[in-house]
């Protein structure tokens, strides 16, 4: 017999998905141009010294860089706690995109105390919303497979429009005008988002929305909150004192102890969730795979990520963009991975479907494997085009990131949507958004080590370090390919 609360074969579709993965997709395509379009300029707003900006060094800058997308995606996982134990994914979506909006007009107020003020309040709203639109895509699908790969791919397709235009229209304002206007100019996609996603709630039915249990369960689940608040408070005022009295703070040194605690905390999460999580055999393998690609998705990422910060610096600093005498705003070169992905994400969601019906699909192993061999092999390429690259020189052909940004649209094509799919369809059904949570912890944690790699610009050898970044990604990538057969063991028949 059918459910009613959940999309049904008969409802209407778009481009053959259920309806409601049009709203998600333009949801998450204005969230994502509101990212991107910030993120794009962050790192030059924070090095000019001519125009406005803050002119730090490119190591601090670099770390804040590093600090503020790591904490994006690192406060995934209390989102996704809050999502299952008190809102919902749909209310929670709809108050990040709030938040979000918030923080980018702050932004856009041209004094220090606003600007972090405006990355704190994106910090939080995007743990919000970003986990739960996801788990929501799953949600979509209750018959699972291949389909589902599909949905998350055409998905990928919105996120990466944004991307591209993100950088477009706030790297123009920005680089061209006023900093702060590129920064506004984010906050205006987001409320254009949560318009669309408000108008789109009949095509969910009742995914996404949170059962209500009895009220003794829902207090418990707020003492807990106010309880992991409180500790957070403490940890913060225990580390101030210890900067005013005892520690010498950096940047950097902050940025790195971040790190080290991504990595407990991912450890002491999954062995609490194994452990005492009450699960059975079968889904501890399965959240023990998510665990192999929580540190996957963390190295590739820790490569990705260097779009905006060392390979940005690269495009500002080393790249001739002047063309018929007009020089492009470094920042649009952002806009490269986003227009491959548009063109490809179609390809690869039609691939995986062929394979898998001809049962010669790669497994979620293997699939890791490519992604991250081919993140190695465009950082060879900026390795080899860094040795042409010096500092006030015409600058090298901006082909060079083009090539890179294609092979790393690759690897991410087979990595990571197929990730967000993976994880949605291992994790046990209570825990799927603090599981997506985990997969974005392991984002937070690529991020701040992008962000601490990429501060290194001005002290290494440009080929050294681009080098070095692509013996991690394959080396990494060789791993999965040698224990691709037991990790699909754990993984069992569920995909």
């Amino acid at each position: 017999m059918s459910n009613p609360n959940v999309p049904q074969s008969g409802d209407k579709t778009w481009m053959g998905h259920p309806r409601g993965l049009m709203t998600l997709f333009f949801t998450e395509l204005w969230e994502r141009f509101s990212y991107y379009g910030m993120r794009g300029i962050l790192v030059l707003f924070l090095v000019d010294a001519m125009r406005g900006g803050f002119a730090m060094s490119t190591a601090t800058a670099a770390a804040i860089y590093g600090l503020y997308t790591s904490m994006v995606y690192l406060v995934a996982l209390p989102g996704g706690w809050i999502a299952d134990n008190l809102t919902g994914q749909r209310n929670a979506i709809f108050t990040g995109g709030v938040i979000i909006a918030c923080g980018h007009f702050s932004m856009a107020i041209p004094t220090v105390y606003t600007f972090y003020q405006g990355l704190i309040l994106i910090i939080i709203g995007t743990g919000l919303l970003k986990p739960n639109v996801s788990a929501i895509v799953g949600g979509l699908y209750p018959e699972g497979g291949a389909r589902r790969d599909a949905g998350f791919s055409v998905f990928y397709m919105g996120i990466n429009i944004g991307a591209l235009c993100g950088p477009l229209i706030c790297g123009y304002l920005g680089e061209n005008i006023n900093w702060h206007y590129g920064f506004g100019a984010a906050g205006v996609g987001m409320v254009l988002g949560l318009i669309q996603y408000r108008l789109g709630y009949k095509y969910f039915h009742t995914v996404g929305v949170m059962v209500r249990e009895d009220k003794e369960k829902r207090d418990r689940a707020v003492r807990k909150l106010a309880l992991g608040v409180g500790f957070l408070l403490g940890v913060i005022a225990i580390l101030a004192i210890l900067r005013l009295s005892v520690l010498k703070f950096t940047i950097q040194g902050f940025a790195r102890g971040l790190g080290y605690f991504v990595i407990v905390l991912a450890i002491l999460y999954f062995s609490l969730v194994v452990f005492l999580g009450k699960l059975e055999t079968a889904e501890k393998k399965r959240v023990a795979v998510i665990f192999f690609l929580f540190i996957g998705a963390a190295l590739f990422w820790s490569g990705f990520e260097q779009a905006g910060s060392s390979m940005n610096l690269f495009a500002e600093r080393l790249t001739d963009r002047v063309f018929l005498g007009w020089e492009m705003p470094a920042s649009w070169l952002q806009s490269v991975n986003p227009i491959f992905i548009i063109v490809l994400a179609p390809v690869f969601g039609l691939l995986w479907v062929a394979l898998a019906s001809r049962s010669r699909e790669p497994s979620i192993p293997v699939k890791f494997f490519y992604g991250l061999l081919l993140l190695g092999v465009g950082f060879l390429v900026m390795a080899w085009g860094s040795l042409y690259a010096a500092q006030g020189g015409p600058g090298v052909s901006p082909m060079w990131l083009v090539v890179t940004y294609f092979v790393h649209t690759l690897g991410e094509l087979c990595l990571s949507p197929v990730g967000l799919s993976s994880v949605t369809k291992l994790a046990p059904k209570r825990l799927v958004s603090q599981m997506m949570g985990t997969w974005f912890m392991g984002a937070a944690l690529g991020n701040l080590i992008a962000g601490l790699v990429a501060g290194q610009f001005e002290t290494l050898p440009l080929p050294r370090l681009f080098l070095m970044v692509a013996v991690m990604a394959a080396g990494t990538g060789f791993l999965f390919l040698i224990f691709s057969r037991p990790i699909k063991k754990l993984i069992g028949s569920i995909v």
